[in-house]
């Protein structure tokens, strides 16, 4: 054991050493999301590999190119060197963690942690780097063997760029194959099954106007345990009557499930169904809701518009995956795109064939994944002839064609992270302190409105980071990201890469979290709400913060 581990180190190369530590150590600074101790050990470890990795490729070039190396007895001394320098400087940088990662919790208003726990960061990215060095070399090891074997029969060049090109399609064939597609393929069918378990306290509803009742087009097996629990939540008509003090209806909810249906069109025609049985057109309002990546609606959206609207609201969603959205927005961007079509045109040509004066407001809705794929619904030249009445997309994803053309033609002096467009007629962006745009502004006929987060690394993650700072970086900050925060070529794309997978793990309020509150105030932007005074908002807010506190503590 300890001879194996004497040899490994007399292995490495200096120039690698000296490289990952400087990615290793940069991979330590803060960005958007405090991570956890398995996550940072891991970013850290993966980021010294690459480093390394480069720095190792760098020595091989220079022997390529044939340049003069220095002898075998200053390569040791640059090596014992190298060691000198980078471990006295790694535990330096991770003696900082504990700031670092409290600089980003002083920001959400977290409790700071009394450590970090560096040494054991260090030694799971220890652990992390010493697996990716054996993959690494078990690589080099096949493609030597298959360059080998061209070496008989081809010039030593051409063997080796053969030996390289198959050695990656079959690493990346067995990585693609048989842990992506497979890890996909278990993740798919554990939220499948998921999906399809009941709650103990999850009754049939018996009421005719509700989906899943013995009436309904749609059976309750059918809606999944995600459609269950958006059509058998929410505030009920005396919920609301008795907040308000005044009559209420029962708010509509119809979902379609992922197995309700052979495909995207069929769900999308069941759920246009079930939505004109029970009524749905004959509301005031009509949202058509994309939801995310595992068919999850955020309850705090629409339990506000059902308040704000006394229940005269009617909602409709399809589900299309079980995966997470992060999962799914790094792995198939595209993944729900074609349900968000197949729902919007079902809606919105008969509803185009409604006279106007009969026919509910339309509103379009959707958080992380379901924001870019209600984005994706339809084009906006589509409806300027009879234009919907606007949308709220909460948490829209770095991949947001629309988000992000908006975003990167903002007027001039404005923030990336809380962008002025133009007049603020079509388009404006919020955050949990409000929205840029001066509030008697006037809009146009059609109000779309990005709730957005400065924190939140599945709205603004880019893969140009990888070779260049993003504008959100700039000052000034977003209220919610840390000033100690630094950009580093490569290693910044890692870091907010890991950020998106624990972007829901931030309190109410950042990241990838959304607060009542918020969401009451996009929806007074997004619709036109008269009669709520100043104060009464104020009180719904406060009832609606405790009806979601309430519901998280049953959750747990």
């Amino acid at each position: 054991m300890v001879g194996g581990a004497l040899r490994l180190l007399r292995s490495l190369s200096a120039g690698g050493l000296v490289l990952g530590t400087i990615f290793f150590v940069a991979s330590l600074t803060p960005t958007l999301i405090p991570r956890s101790l398995l996550m940072q050990g891991g970013l850290s470890g993966g980021c010294f590999a690459i480093g390394y990795g480069l720095g190792v490729a760098w020595r091989w070039l220079w022997r390529y190119m044939q340049l003069r190396e220095p002898r075998d007895r200053y390569r040791k001394i640059m090596k014992i060197g190298a060691f000198a320098i980078c471990l006295p400087l790694a535990m330096l940088f991770l003696y900082k963690t504990t700031g670092w990662q409290n600089s980003i919790r002083e920001r959400m208003d977290m409790e700071p942690v009394g450590s970090a726990h560096p040494i054991e960061i260090g030694v799971i990215a220890l652990l992390a780097f010493i697996t990716l060095l054996m993959l690494t070399r078990l690589f080099l090891a096949v493609v030597n063997l298959i360059s080998s074997k061209a070496d008989r029969i081809l010039p030593p060049r051409i063997s080796r760029v053969i030996g390289f090109s198959l050695g990656i399609v079959l690493f990346w064939s067995v990585a693609n194959g048989l842990l992506i597609r497979y890890a996909l393929h278990v993740l798919d069918s554990s939220f499948a099954a998921f999906d399809v378990m009941f709650e103990p306290d999850q009754d049939q509803p018996t009421s005719p106007l509700q989906p899943g009742s013995p009436a309904s087009l749609i059976s309750w097996a059918e809606l999944g345990r995600t459609g269950r629990g958006f059509v058998s939540s929410g505030p009920s008509a005396d919920d609301i009557a008795k907040f308000t003090g005044q009559a209420a209806q029962q708010p509509i909810r119809v979902y379609a499930g992922l197995r309700s249906g052979g495909n995207a069109k069929e769900r999308a025609k069941l759920a246009f169904e079930e939505l004109k049985r029970v009524g749905g057109f004959e509301r005031s309002i009509l949202v058509v809701i994309t939801p995310t990546g595992t068919g999850w609606i955020d309850p705090a959206a629409i339990d506000t518009i059902e308040y704000l609207y006394r229940g005269d609201v009617a909602s409709v969603a399809v589900q299309y995956s079980y995966l997470s959205s992060p999962l799914s927005l790094l792995v198939e961007p595209d993944y729900g795109e074609e349900a968000a079509q197949a729902l919007f045109a079902q809606i919105y040509q008969y509803w185009t064939t409604l006279p106007h004066s009969h026919r509910p407001k339309l509103y379009l809705h959707g958080l992380s994944l379901g924001a870019l794929n209600s984005e994706r619904s339809a084009e906006l030249f589509e409806v300027l002839a009879d234009p919907i009445q606007g949308a709220l997309w909460s948490g829209p994803p770095f991949a947001s064609r629309v988000w992000r053309q908006v975003t990167e033609a903002r007027n001039a002096g404005s923030p990336a992270w809380l962008p002025q467009f133009r007049d603020g007629s079509t388009f404006r962006f919020m955050n949990q302190n409000g929205t840029t745009a001066l509030a008697e502004a006037p809009w146009g006929p059609m109000r779309i409105v990005y709730l957005q987060h400065a924190s939140d690394a599945i709205t603004f993650f880019d893969y140009r980071d990888l070779y260049r700072q993003p504008d959100w970086m700039e000052a000034p900050r977003g209220p919610d990201v840390s000033d100690q925060l630094q950009w580093f070529p490569i290693v910044t794309m890692l870091q907010l890469a890991v950020d998106m997978m624990a972007a829901n793990t931030t309190p109410m309020g950042f990241g990838h979290v959304f607060a009542p509150e918020h969401y009451l105030r996009a929806w007074l932007l997004v619709a036109d709400l008269p009669g709520w005074s100043p104060q009464e908002i104020t009180r719904l807010a406060h009832h609606l913060t405790e009806q979601r506190s309430i519901s998280n503590i049953s959750a747990d």
